[in-house]
Order: structure tokens, then C-alpha cells, then sequence
């Protein structure tokens, strides 16, 4: 439980842990970080040096740390005890080599949670077989920059052996920032029609299509929402939410996800924790959120 009165939402980086600590807390657990190939989080960062030109607005990367170490520091000092990796393709032929190097980063590094990958390739179903045989706890798909609809019958198989085992899988599918091609609730309302039991975890609340995507996670039991970016001044200029869903976000307080995109972002990781305090839902909402749902899902001890 939390100390008398109510806590205040953190005023910055070096203030996080106290806040956590101050709900009663062991840390945070955070399902939405990326850890990738140096040559491929460089190109990450290259595209967002460009941002005016994709999204109309700057996007300052906060953390554009080049030393794993240094960015692990960072975390270590929030108070993170638990993140992915959260590797993603962006064209055939990659995702395997992604899964091998994130079981190799997640090694010898107990906060880690083992993170793997796929895309609608043939040999799919082999490597996420390989993936899970090794460990990985947790898989990642970007719709929007892999450009493939989720329904692909090459995934078939995939999807089914990740509802059988009860894996998540962390899913960029809304819209936002940008359209895609496959992006939007309805392709991934088909795939719950035929994986009704998926643990998907649905990235940056769906946004923009936060309520579309609020629906699929009324429906179904196993579909949960992360923050990332969620609420933050940056994303509200560009994708508001409509505070009339409050309500639903507070009753779906046991499937909502700490997320913050570290360390890609654009403000501060505890302007992430400012946005969500500020939502006014409460410090049992923020204890679920924070750690508890996260703890859950994968199985992490205090």
C-alpha cells in the first residue's frame, strides 16, 4: 500500500523511484521497450532524424544512447525490473536473425525477458518453434513496417502455436503515427475471430483507433492494451483520446500495460509516468498498471 496521503506524480527521471516506491511498489515493469542490432537501431534513429517529413513534427529522440549498457544504466536507475527487447522486421529473411540476437542479448540478463519475432515467410513456423524452445517469453509485430496483413495464411501456424502456449505478442497495429496499408482494428478483429484465445498485447493503447481497439479488449479476455506513449503532451497534440473512454480504461484495469517505447521517445520516461498519473484513475489503477499486470503476464516475482 501506499504512504499517507496521495503520492504525487514524479517531477523527473531522478524523482521516478521514489514514485514507485511511494505506491508500494518493487519497480516498474515496462512491455513496451526495444533493444535491437546496432546497425538496425541506428537506422531506427536515422528515420526519426527525418520526422517533419513523416509525421509533421519533430521527434527528438530522448535516449539516443549508442552503448547498451548505457541505456541498460538508465533503465536500472528508473527502477525497470523487467522489459523486452521487442525486435520487428521490416522484410523477410530478418526476423530469424533478430531471434538469435536477442536470445543472445537476453542472456546472463535476468530483466530481460527473452523477446523473438516473426513475418509471413515459410519458414515462420520453424523459427518461432526454435524461439520458443530457447526461451523467448515474449514475440513482436509491426504491422505498419512490415506491411503484412496479421490474417497471412503462411501465419496460420504461428498463431496457433501462440495461443496454444500462451505467449504474448506485443502487436503495433493502429494506425498511428502513421496509416498502413494492413493498420486499423479490423484485420486484427479477424485474427481473434479465429485465435479467440491469443494473448496479444495491443501497442500504444491502438491509437488512434483507441475505442475500436477498447472494444476488442471488452470482448476478449485475453487481449491487453500497453501505454506507450499514451497520453503524453506529444502524442495528445497529434492523437487525442477521448476522456469519455476513461471510464473503460479504468474498468479494464487489469489488461492495461506499462509501456513506454524507451528509448526511442521523445520526453522523458517520466513524463510516460506524468501522462498516466494524470489520467486521475487512482493508485490501485496505477499499482495494476505499473507492476502488477506486467508480473502476470510474464511471470515475474517481485
Amino acid at each position: 500500500m501506499s504512504g499517507p496521503g496521495p503520492v504525487a506524480a514524479p517531477a523527473d527521471d531522478a524523482d521516478v523511484p521514489r514514485y514507485w516506491r511511494e505506491l508500494g511498489l518493487p519497480g516498474l515493469i515496462d512491455s513496451h521497450v526495444h533493444f535491437l542490432p546496432p546497425r538496425v537501431q541506428a537506422k531506427v534513429w536515422h528515420y526519426f532524424e527525418d520526422a517533419q517529413r513523416h509525421y509533421g513534427t519533430d521527434w527528438p529522440v530522448a535516449y539516443a544512447l549508442t552503448d547498451d549498457e548505457e541505456r541498460l544504466g538508465v533503465l536500472h536507475r528508473l527502477g525497470v525490473r523487467a522489459f523486452p527487447t521487442l525486435p520487428y522486421p521490416h522484410k523477410a529473411g530478418m526476423a530469424s536473425w533478430l531471434n538469435d540476437w536477442s536470445a543472445q542479448f537476453a542472456d546472463g540478463r535476468p530483466e530481460v525477458l527473452q523477446s523473438a519475432t516473426f513475418f509471413p515467410e515459410p519458414e515462420a513456423p520453424a523459427y518461432v518453434a526454435e524461439a520458443l524452445d530457447r526461451g523467448a517469453r515474449v514475440f513482436k509485430v509491426h504491422v505498419q513496417v512490415g506491411n503484412f496483413d496479421p490474417r497471412h495464411f503462411l501465419l496460420d501456424p504461428v498463431w496457433a502455436r501462440l495461443e496454444e502456449t500462451g505467449t504474448p505478442v506485443v502487436v503495433h497495429c493502429g494506425s498511428g503515427p502513421l496509416r498502413g496499408e494492413y493498420t486499423g482494428p479490423a484485420r486484427v478483429s479477424g485474427l481473434l475471430e479465429r485465435y479467440p484465445r491469443l494473448h496479444l498485447v495491443i501497442a500504444h493503447l491502438g491509437m488512434p483507433e483507441y475505442g475500436a481497439f477498447l472494444d476488442l479488449a471488452e470482448r476478449y479476455e485475453r487481449v491487453h492494451l500497453d501505454t506507450t506513449m499514451f497520453g503524453t503532451d506529444f502524442t495528445e497534440r497529434l492523437m487525442p483520446f477521448d476522456r469519455a473512454d476513461l471510464p473503460r480504461l479504468a474498468a479494464l484495469r487489469d489488461r492495461i500495460l506499462l509501456g513506454s517505447d524507451f528509448p526511442s521517445i521523445p520526453y522523458s520516461y517520466a513524463h510516460q509516468l506524468e501522462a498516466l498519473h494524470r489520467l486521475d484513475l487512482g493508485e490501485e489503477w496505477l499499482r495494476a498498471v505499473l507492476w502488477e499486470n506486467g508480473a502476470r503476464l510474464f511471470g515475474v516475482a517481485a
